[in-house]
């Protein structure tokens, strides 16, 4: 069987490559980039922490981040964590943020950053 896709041939073995050069990069980006096991909102300390997968703990204060600075306590508790943990997301404020963006510091658009 061949598939055609944007003029170039996909056949079943060089699919298999192609799935198994996909499975190799996922492995290296685990083992390279930040995942988190586990997001949650501290409201006494009004901090966002989180946990990653290695065992390291961080944490920032929302109103460093853009989108998250004047949500309300409950808005914040709302988040999301995908199996991946690659990225938290607080889906009634629209707001998505990478973990290995949050970790280097990166906490918005450069715009948003600068002020």
């Amino acid at each position: 069987m061949v598939y055609r896709n944007w003029n170039k041939e996909l056949t079943e073995e060089n699919l298999r490559d192609r799935i198994a050069q996909a499975k190799q990069t996922w492995k290296t980006a685990e083992a390279i980039k930040p995942r988190a096991e586990s997001v949650h909102y501290n409201q006494s300390e009004d901090l966002i922490v989180i946990k990653l997968k290695n065992g390291a703990i961080f944490c920032f204060p929302p109103r460093l981040a853009q989108g998250l600075e004047s949500a309300s306590p409950e808005q914040l508790a709302d988040l999301w964590l995908p199996p991946s943990g690659s990225s938290v997301h607080w889906e009634s404020l629209d707001v998505d943020f990478g973990i290995a963006e949050l970790v280097a510091g990166i906490f918005g658009t450069k715009s948003w950053m600068a002020n």
